[in-house]
């Protein structure tokens, strides 16, 4: 099979892979970050009265038209605590934030516009427009209304004006459902002491953490050893689980020991590609098998980190109906680039910022793909597409921002 351009492999990855519709209620206190899976109209009308927005004396317009006026204050109105008479010719009531507008006022002298005067009155400085700081009932969204529309990411100001229109709760669809399978005889768990042959599985956890800020619930299906038995055991745990997406950890290539593809192939998965023109990564794998979108990463740690970026976070994206995740940038390179070959590379580099404000990256000397360090250690990859010619230091060159 021929390496497949990455824009191409990610289109086809996403043509295969439709967003999930089954939703839940959930709380407000736990919705934020989620899409709502229906449109939400108001339950309530808000504000639900006609109010005073700043603190002062409500009024009748014509009695405030006149500036020195004299007016008579016959009671308060407050939050929670409105003024239950009616305002009539020379009288004023006093009003703060919030209040709800007495009876016979429709304007809002500010405090700052009146003197007290020692006997129950004001004398007004300004003569304020009629309706002046009073917020109508409605003014903002009346019962019935749709304020919320499916497909909106629920955040702050849509949480806020969800609660003020009454809803405790409200309807989210479900985060996509990720298990993760690492493969390897070599494998062993964080905590354990590793023999001579054997080193400590770490893909799953960053790949984990990947999935998590996009959105998924994650189902760790653990490690299992280099049998198509035991493959294929987690497979089937796999789809029990009702699981979205299968992300696979090592061996999806075709050596005698890389038997993940293969397994899965017997298992039903129809295979859509594998192997990308693309440094680090060239042995992705993604199919179909029974619902699930299958990806199958490089067993080297940044290999396949990078790829949960380029391929596992926009897919997440889509089935969660989450707007795409946008890690472009442009960036001076500090040190020149050789000419690249067929595969579009991903170079790990640290970011600078200069005095000019300009981004700098600074590649790391080395850029074997299992050294986990320099990965932790960069803020970007500089991208450098198939046969790109050599380019000196200074040059601009696209980046993906990582942090």
């Amino acid at each position: 099979m021929a390496l497949l351009p990455v824009s191409d492999a990610l289109d086809r990855l996403l043509k295969i892979s439709a967003p999930v519709t089954r939703s839940e209620m959930v709380g407000l206190h736990n919705a934020m970050g989620r899409v709502l899976a229906n449109d939400v109209t108001a339950l309530v009308t808000h504000p639900a009265f006609d109010n005073s927005a700043m603190d002062g004396y409500a009024g009748r317009h014509e009695d405030f038209a006149d500036i020195g006026t004299e007016l008579v204050v016959i009671g308060e109105s407050a939050a929670g605590r409105g003024f239950s008479g009616h305002v009539g010719p020379g009288q004023v009531v006093r009003i703060f934030t919030g209040a709800p507008l007495p009876a016979g006022a429709d304007t809002v002298l500010i405090q700052e516009d009146a003197d007290k005067l020692p006997d129950g009155r004001i004398r007004t400085t300004f003569a304020p427009a009629q309706g002046r700081h009073i917020r109508p009932k409605g003014q903002d969204f009346a019962a019935g209304d749709v304020v919320l529309q499916v497909g909106d990411t629920l955040d702050a100001g849509r949480l806020t004006v969800a609660a003020a229109m009454n809803h405790p709760q409200l309807p989210v669809f479900m985060r996509p459902r990720v298990a993760i399978l690492a493969t390897g005889d070599e494998l062993l768990p964080p905590g354990s002491m590793p023999g001579p042959d054997q080193i400590i599985a770490s893909n799953t956890y960053g790949v984990a953490a990947i999935a998590r800020d996009n959105g998924a619930e994650v189902i760790d299906l653990g490690i299992v050893r280099d049998n198509k038995a035991a493959i294929a055991a987690a497979v089937d745990q796999a789809k029990a689980t009702g699981a979205d997406v299968l992300v696979t950890l090592g061996g999806a290539s075709v050596g005698d020991h890389d038997l993940v593809q293969s397994t899965l192939v017997e298992s039903g998965m129809v295979l859509d590609f594998w192997q990308i023109a693309m440094r680090p990564g060239k042995p992705l794998m993604v199919g179909t098998l029974d619902g699930m979108t299958v990806i199958g990463l490089p067993g080297n740690p940044v290999s396949s980190l990078v790829c949960s970026l380029l391929f596992l976070e926009p897919l997440l994206r889509h089935l969660g109906s989450l707007q795409p995740r946008d890690r472009s940038g442009r960036a001076k390179t500090v040190t020149a680039l050789p000419a690249n070959d067929k595969r579009q590379d991903y170079v790990r580099a640290r970011l600078t910022r200069g005095a000019d404000d300009v981004l700098r990256a600074e590649t790391f000397p080395r850029q074997d793909s299992s050294m986990m360090q320099v990965f932790a250690q960069s803020d970007c990859l500089i991208v450098r597409s198939p046969h790109a010619p050599a380019v000196e230091a200074g040059a601009v060159c696209d980046v993906m921002i990582l942090r």
